[in-house]
Order: structure tokens, then C-alpha cells, then sequence
């Protein structure tokens, strides 16, 4: 593998990686405060238990997290500082505006929240909360407008002595239309994620409660899953499975409240980031749909054989007429230009060359993310209707599906990276800097193989002790009702 090979790889690598958490933080953070929101308003202590148990999984995140962000800075200045020196005038104003506002508010606030149980006021400690959320949605906020800039570049001008460009309107960055399309979508995506990670560790703790009561004695007692069961029902039951099923089944109702109508947005917002990004990166459009020749109106194939980027007849299956016309142009037999004349348009604009990116990843990027979102949607729906029959703590195929669909969101967040970044290849940036000038022309491929396999180990080893810390948390439950629970005793003459 070339040196360009191997950088890419490694950003891949980490960018993924760091993705994971990145969601988590931003969805169970806000999770997090409207379950203290709703402690502080009505006084329940389940709602305390709670917001202590999901904000210590949100603590353990934003640690790993952290990490994983710095790797990948560090990486701008190792392996790509051909991009950093053509554009950082540019990119590197959204980035400061992350690290010196978004991260300080998000982390400064995360403490207080942290130390502050017992010597700030119930409503200063509210707030503390709330600006974690803040910050943590403006440090996506940041990051996406730098990373918009790189799929349409605006607010920017050429320097005539250096060919660099130059920001010379800030406000632009934030009004691009790539940008705020994409970072709702990235919003609702981390609400998804947040909130599938609630449902799946509340539906682990509600399953355990239906599980640990069956098979009663050896010797013919009575089952003790079924008097679990009926006595949950009847309200009646011993003090620790009633309350993991009171607490968790408020959580679970939440995370549903919440997953439902972000999921459904979502893929509203999605299609109309598809509809932006086919005007401006009308590439990436073509090659997720493996679409060769220009089409009008345009079917969109569900599944396909073969393809990619030497097969330009794969064999589609079950095409649904008009809809990649709707999806691509909002429009019933909209026109989406195929990946040949889009290909023919950039050499006659930037040169000979193949524009043309990984049609294979692009193809099936766009469907494992759409095809799992659905699957994601069916389940809160499911959710939904049980909560509404309250048969959500009884249903054991539900509590079953619901903890195994944690891995959901973050396939599909991975796999809408890759539909992202892939679909901008051979670009860098898109018609200004491609993305093998980007590469630093100082570190050899043994450096950069080094560092990847440097950059494995240290990724392996924190999955190991996120994944041990976090298991091990979500497995103690909320715990015991502490002292500090309650409220303190008024003063009577």
C-alpha cells in the first residue's frame, strides 16, 4: 500500500472510531438532563437514580471520547499537512472555535455537574447539565461547518500569491446549505443513539427481573418468574424488582418518546440532504445509487449483483420506479446525471483524472444505513404499541430484540460517514485540493505504518476498558436508594 493508501486508512480508522462516542455524548447528554429535568420538577427519586446511573455511562463516553478526538487532530499536522497548509486558513477557524468555545463550555460544565451534587442549588445544578448538552451539540456545530466546507466551499476567497484560500466571510460557513442540513442530521442521528443506548440497557434490566424469577425450586414450587411477573403487574411486588421495573420502565418510555420522532425526522432530513448534495456533489449521489448513465426519471434499485467501479451493468434487483428521481430531485421524473457524464464534466473542468469514487462502498453505504434505520423505526414503533397495551415489561421477545439493537445506530452512523466521505473521493476538498496533494510530503510509509498499528493498539485497549467500565456500571443497575436521595427533613417547632 502506497503512503496515500495507508493515511487514509488511518483516518478511517480513527475518524470511525471516534464517531462511536461522539453520538453517545451528544444524544445521552440531553437525555441526561431532561431525566434530571424531570427529578428537579417532580420530586420523583427514580427519576434521581436514573439521571445519576445514564450520567455516569455519559461520563465514561466523553473520557474515551476525548482521547480518541485528540489522536485524530494530531493526525492533521502528521499525515495531512499538504491539506492543513493549503487550507487551514479556512478549516482551522471552525476547529479553534470548537476547542476554545464548544469543548471548554461542554467540559468546564461536565465538572460542576460532576462535583457539584451537594454544593451547588437543585436548579444551578439543573443548569450545569443543560450546558453540557449545549456544548456538546455546539461542538458538532463546529465540526460540521468544517467539514461542510470541505463537501461545498464558500466564504472563501483565492490568495493570488500563495493559490490558498482565504475565509473571508465566517457568517458563510454557518449558511451553507451541506451544513445545516447535515448537522440536523447529525443531531437526530446522536438522539437515535442516545436514546437506543437507553432503551437497550433499561430493556437489559427489565428482561433481567422477568429471567431471574423463572424456574422457581427444584423442588415443584411455585415458578417465580410467574409471580414476578403477575405481582409487577398487580403492583405488588418485592422492593428491588419493583423498583428496577418502575425506574427502567421510565427511561424506556422515554428513550421510545424520543427514538420514534427522531428516527422519522431523520429520514426526512436525510432525503433533503440527499436532494442538496446532488446539486453540489452531484458524484456522490450517482455513485450511491451505482447509476452509470444519465437517467430521467430514475428507478432506485433496493438490492443489486455485482458492480462497482469495473462493472458498470450490475444486475439490479426490485428497481421501484421514480424513486431515486423523488429522492435525488424531489421531483416525480427528476433528471440525475450518471456517474460517466459527471466524470466527463470534472476532466473538462479540472484536468484528466478519475473522479469517480468507490461506487461499491458508496452502493451499499446508502442501504445499510437506510435498510437498518427502518429496522431501527419498526422497533420503536413496537415499543410504542406495547407501552400503549403496558405490556412493554412483559414482552420478552421486545426486551430481547431491544437489547441486541444497541449495535443498530452505530452501523448506521458508520455507515453514513462512509456514504459522507467516500462519496467526495478522489476530492479532498471538493474542486479545490484532491486528496492525494493533501498527504505530508515529509513522512515516509513506514512512519505512517507505524503509527496505525501504534494507533490500533491504543483504540484496542481503550474499547477494552470503555467496554469493562460500562459493562460493568450498566450491570450494578441504579442501585440501593442512597441517603442523599432523599429530601432533606424541614426543620419543625
Amino acid at each position: 500500500m502506497s503512503q496515500l493508501d495507508l493515511a487514509r486508512l488511518q483516518f478511517a480508522m480513527t475518524s470511525i472510531y471516534h464517531f462511536l462516542f461522539v453520538p453517545v455524548t451528544i444524544g445521552l447528554s440531553l437525555l441526561t438532563a431532561l431525566l434530571q429535568t424531570a427529578w428537579y420538577r417532580g420530586g420523583q427519586v427514580a427519576y434521581l437514580r436514573l439521571t445519576r446511573f445514564f450520567g455516569t455511562l455519559l461520563v465514561i463516553n466523553v473520557a474515551v471520547g476525548v482521547v480518541t478526538g485528540l489522536v485524530q487532530e494530531f493526525q492533521f499536522g502528521m499525515d495531512w499537512s499538504g491539506y492543513s497548509r493549503t487550507v487551514g486558513d479556512v478549516f482551522g477557524a471552525p476547529l479553534a472555535m470548537e476547542g476554545l468555545a464548544a469543548f471548554f463550555l461542554e467540559s468546564t460544565f461536565l465538572g460542576l455537574w460532576i462535583f457539584g451534587w451537594d454544593k451547588l442549588s437543585k436548579r444551578v445544578h439543573l443548569a450545569t447539565i443543560w450546558a453540557v448538552a449545549a456544548g456538546s451539540a455546539l461542538s458538532a456545530l463546529f465540526i460540521m461547518a468544517a467539514n461542510s466546507w470541505m463537501q461545498h466551499p464558500v466564504g472563501y476567497k483565492t490568495d493570488p500569491s500563495t493559490g490558498r484560500p482565504q475565509l473571508d466571510d465566517v457568517w458563510a460557513l454557518f449558511t451553507n446549505p451541506v451544513f445545516l442540513r447535515g448537522y440536523l442530521h447529525v443531531l437526530l442521528a446522536a438522539l437515535v443513539t442516545g436514546s437506543m443506548v437507553m432503551l437497550s440497557v433499561s430493556a437489559w434490566h427489565l428482561r433481567k427481573v422477568l429471567r431471574d424469577g423463572k424456574g422457581g425450586d427444584k423442588g415443584g414450587a411455585e415458578d417465580k418468574g410467574t409471580q414476578v411477573r403477575a405481582e409487577v403487574q398487580d403492583g405488588g411486588a418485592p422492593d428491588a424488582a419493583k423498583e428496577a421495573v418502575s425506574g427502567f420502565r421510565l427511561s424506556a418510555r422515554l428513550s421510545l418518546f424520543i427514538l420514534v420522532p427522531a428516527l422519522m425526522f431523520n429520514m426526512l432530513v436525510g432525503s433533503e440532504l440527499g436532494v442538496t448534495e446532488g446539486k453540489y456533489q452531484p458524484m456522490k449521489i450517482a455513485a450511491a445509487e451505482a447509476q452509470w448513465e444519465t437517467c430521467q426519471p430514475c428507478s432506485f434499485s433496493l438490492f443489486q449483483i455485482g458492480g462497482g467501479n469495473d462493472d458498470q451493468t450490475p444486475t439490479k434487483i426490485l428497481e421501484i420506479p421514480h424513486l431515486l428521481s423523488l429522492l435525488a430531485t424531489n421531483h416525480w421524473n427528476g433528471k440525475v446525471l450518471g456517474l460517466n457524464e459527471v466524470n466527463s464534466q470534472y476532466q473538462q473542468a479540472y484536468g484528466p483524472g478519475d473522479y469517480v469514487p468507490n461506487v461499491f462502498i458508496q452502493y451499499w453505504a446508502m442501504r445499510v444505513m437506510a435498510y437498518l434505520a427502518s429496522l431501527a423505526l419498526l422497533l420503536g414503533v413496537w415499543g410504542l404499541w406495547l407501552l400503549w397495551r403496558e405490556q412493554l415489561t412483559r414482552s420478552r421477545w421486545f426486551l430481547t430484540a431491544a437489547v441486541w439493537a444497541v449495535v443498530l445506530p452505530f452501523l448506521i452512523n458508520t455507515s453514513g460517514w462512509l456514504l459522507t466521505e467516500n462519496g467526495r473521493q478522489p476530492w479532498i476538498v471538493q474542486g479545490i485540493q484532491l486528496t492525494k496533494n493533501g498527504v505530508s510530503s515529509s513522512v515516509g510509509t513506514t512512519e505512517v505504518a507505524i503509527s496505525i498499528v501504534a494507533f490500533f493498539l491504543l483504540y484496542a485497549a481503550m474499547a477494552v476498558i470503555a467496554a469493562v467500565l460500562m459493562t460493568r456500571h450498566t450491570r450494578k443497575g441504579t442501585g440501593p436508594l442512597h441517603q442523599d436521595d432523599q429530601p432533606a427533613p424541614e426543620m419543625t417547632y
